[in-house]
């Protein structure tokens, strides 16, 4: 009896969920027990022979041998023997996984943070990803708190808070949508504080806020953001652009989370920033008025600085200048009068 079309899609269908299926039933776990050691449940091991499986099973048996008995240097000799010669095994995954394990208890943070990368560029998708990359961030913050990496013969190195903004930058890079992701960007922009590199700290704020808008971080974001850019004001004497870039973004604080703990911390430093950019205003008009003698321009000023900030008393002490250049422009302007030359006569022709 000849098979019908419908028969004959059903079974391709089924063909190919069977394949698609397949990776699944042939991935396989190592599992490690102390008195039986690793072994493999289900699955197979990435293709490698009898011969060889045995032979990495053997090095991982005494590689975890010695790493119980804290051997770590023979450990970490015949971790890196299964690394090399079975790299895209079951093998090496847990190898390289206990490499950083050895490497965090030995506080060679750097050296234990490329061994957990090497997990995730190698075997992107192990079931230890959110382990690792959990692991990855807690290295950077180790780093960015001021643990200092053990030498070779364990004394405390220096301190390497820049290598923390690398680690993070990786971590951000292998899993842009995991929850370490504005975690990250926030440590990041900590960091670069701290190092004493204010743009680059705004530089990460800026991402955080565009990438992760919906983040519960996102509020702290802005605010971070506008005292940052207030630590970069002057005063009422310099350039006044970190002033009204902190206005900015304490304004767009204050307007996108009104129920935010943090708002009066925000209205103080908008008050702080508005202050500033009146006083700056008050100063060139000052200067205008003392050294110029341009009243014109200096009233410019003191207006400026009165709509800037009305109800303070930097708006006071403005109105109190203004009602001098008006006198002085008053005067001025009746000096002029009383030294100008008197009208020409007019002249009739008579023809």
């Amino acid at each position: 009896m000849p098979i019908t079309l419908p028969l004959r899609r059903s079974a391709l269908l089924l063909a190919v969920l069977m394949l698609l299926l397949l990776p699944a039933r042939l991935a396989a776990d190592l599992v490690w027990t102390p008195d039986g050691g690793w072994k493999i449940v289900g699955g197979i091991t990435s293709g490698l022979t009898n011969e060889a499986a045995g032979n990495a099973l053997t090095l991982m048996n005494k590689a975890r041998a010695l790493e119980e008995n804290k051997h770590y240097f023979f450990a970490l000799r015949d971790y890196k023997k299964v690394t090399k010669a079975y790299e895209h095994s079951i093998y090496a995954q847990e190898a390289f996984y206990h490499t950083a394990i050895i490497r965090l208890a030995q506080h060679k943070y750097l050296k234990a943070f490329d061994a957990f990368q090497e997990i995730v560029t190698r075997f992107p998708s192990t079931p230890r990803f959110n382990e690792v990359i959990g692991q990855q961030y807690r290295i950077a913050s180790e780093l960015l708190d001021g643990a200092r990496s053990r030498t070779w013969i364990g004394i405390p190195g220096l301190r390497n808070r820049e290598a923390s903004v690398r680690c993070y930058e990786q971590v951000l890079s292998n899993a842009p949508y995991s929850e370490y992701a504005p975690l990250a960007l926030m440590s990041i922009a900590k960091a670069h504080k701290y190092l004493g590199n204010p743009e680059e700290s705004i530089d990460a704020l800026d991402r955080m806020i565009n990438t992760y808008p919906k983040s519960s971080l996102t509020s702290d974001a802005y605010l971070r953001s506008a005292q940052t850019y207030a630590s970069l004001v002057g005063g009422p004497a310099y350039d006044q652009s970190s002033t009204k870039e902190g206005m900015t973004y304490y304004e767009d604080f204050m307007i996108l989370f009104p129920g935010d703990s943090n708002i009066a911390v925000a209205e103080k430093g908008l008050v702080q920033m508005k202050t500033v950019l009146a006083e700056s205003k008050v100063t060139i008009g000052d200067y205008y008025l003392k050294y110029r003698r341009n009243y014109k321009g200096a009233r410019v000023f003191y207006n400026e600085a009165i709509t800037d900030y009305p109800d303070s008393p930097v708006a006071v002490h403005a109105r109190a200048q203004l009602a001098k250049v008006d006198a002085l422009l008053a005067e001025q302007e009746k000096h002029s009068s009383a030294k100008a030359p008197p009208p020409r006569k007019k002249h009739f022709l008579f023809f």
